[in-house]
């Protein structure tokens, strides 16, 4: 993160750390790891966000509603940058975003497989998660659906106490 003490740069910081996700709204961008960087460049408020993919739906509404939310806190000079590099990855996750995850029922992912450098390799199965329940805490899960709501969620179900639960696949 910036460190520089540019007049203005704590407000346009805290400004940022509110925009709410668009498909996770008990999440901000900052508690999903996706807001990157807050710098002030001459007038200009300039913010980086990764996606969470590179065709994620979300990121036109990402850009609108950082541009709305520094606008309406004062700064009229805004530019939102796209960083694909590094990727994002769930890891990036807050605690705290981890713990409204849970809160609404939806099951925060594990650990992100580590990969070598390069190519990602083809496999026709899909890793085989353990999941707790979000409601229940019990860790008798099985997937119902690869995709949920979104195409980075999953649909579960709880064998304990049998309702179904979203849980964000590992990225």
């Amino acid at each position: 993160m910036v460190t520089t003490t540019r007049p203005g740069l704590a407000r346009a910081r805290a400004a940022a750390e509110q925009v709410v996700d668009p498909e996770l709204p008990m999440l901000t961008l900052a508690d999903l790891g996706v807001l990157r960087e807050v710098e002030i460049s001459g007038e200009t408020v300039v913010v980086s966000i990764t996606p969470t993919y590179s065709g994620c739906p979300a990121l036109r509404e990402m850009r609108a509603d950082i541009d709305d939310r520094l606008r309406a806190a004062g700064f009229d000079d805004v530019e939102v940058r796209t960083v694909l590099d590094p990727p994002w990855s769930t890891d990036l996750i807050s605690d705290a975003g981890r713990r409204k995850l849970a809160e609404h029922g939806i099951a925060p992912p594990g650990t992100a497989p580590q990969r070598a450098p390069g190519p990602v390799p083809l496999t026709l199965q899909a890793p085989v998660a353990r999941v707790g329940c979000p409601r229940c805490g019990s860790p008798e899960t099985e997937e119902i659906s690869r995709f949920g709501s979104t195409a980075c969620k999953a649909l579960r179900r709880c064998r304990s106490c049998q309702e179904p639960f979203e849980h964000i696949k590992e990225i």
